[in-house]
């Protein structure tokens, strides 16, 4: 699995949302930006600000492909419940992807809401509510919320994702469901999406029952009948 390629995905799918929220919290005058759950960088390196960029994450590995893909970047190993930084230190501090996956999302918040102005969660999805059409590829859905589950995510997270921000003392400016997030424009996106979706069903369906899914889900496409939709939201606001 190649996790960058996912991330870049992913970082595809918000492009025009995150170019809209940093320009409302004021990236081009930014002096300082942290991204919370930096990864392998996959938004970092899409970052245009005059503002010095840091990067923290738990995963020496992603911090050592996260320099592969970034330039004159600060990056950090640390835990996102205990940011290693004084207080209000940077302008923007953003997560993408992250909240779902972390132990205590409140205390992540707050951290992010202590060491700066503003706090933006640029995507977190509700898989509780993910739509697959035709009928016969209802089951992707249910497989793969329980894999989150056992991963240790929480798969439903995006729902409840501004309550975490007013539970955090943030001034919630802006929220809601990104519209139209999801679009898999050609067949390598399929193809990235089939091989996250093998990854997360080891173990929970039979390697039979994935490729009949695999099968009926390249049929519906070609008939013009697929249709993937997993709600995911957004938020910012100020400290």
């Amino acid at each position: 699995m190649n996790w960058h390629t996912r991330y870049l995905q992913q970082a595809a799918w918000t492009r025009d949302l995150r170019n809209y929220l940093f320009d409302q919290a004021g990236l081009k005058t930014a002096q300082h930006v942290l991204e919370v759950g930096c990864g392998t960088g996959a938004i970092l390196c899409d970052l245009t600000t005059p503002a010095v960029r840091h990067g923290l994450d738990l995963e020496p590995a992603a911090l050592d492909e996260c320099r592969i893909h970034t330039s004159a970047v600060s990056l950090t190993r640390g835990d996102g419940h205990h940011l290693p930084y004084p207080d209000k230190y940077f302008d923007i501090t953003y997560c993408h992807y992250l909240l779902l996956w972390v132990h205590d999302p409140l205390q992540v918040v707050r951290e992010m809401a202590r060491v700066s102005h503003c706090v933006l969660a640029l995507a977190e999805p509700d898989y509780s509510q993910r739509v697959d059409e035709p009928f016969a590829l209802k089951p992707l859905g249910r497989w793969q919320t329980e894999s989150l589950h056992r991963q240790g995510a929480n798969p439903s997270f995006g729902a409840g994702l501004a309550e975490t921000f007013y539970q955090a003392g943030i001034n919630l400016i802006e929220t809601g469901p990104i519209q139209g997030q999801v679009v898999m424009r050609s067949a390598e996106d399929w193809e990235n999406e089939w091989t996250v979706l093998k990854s997360d069903l080891e173990g929970i369906a039979s390697g039979e029952e994935i490729q009949k899914m695999q099968v009926l889900d390249e049929i519906a496409r070609k008939n013009g009948e697929r249709t993937l939709h997993v709600p995911t939201y957004f938020a910012w606001g100020k400290t």
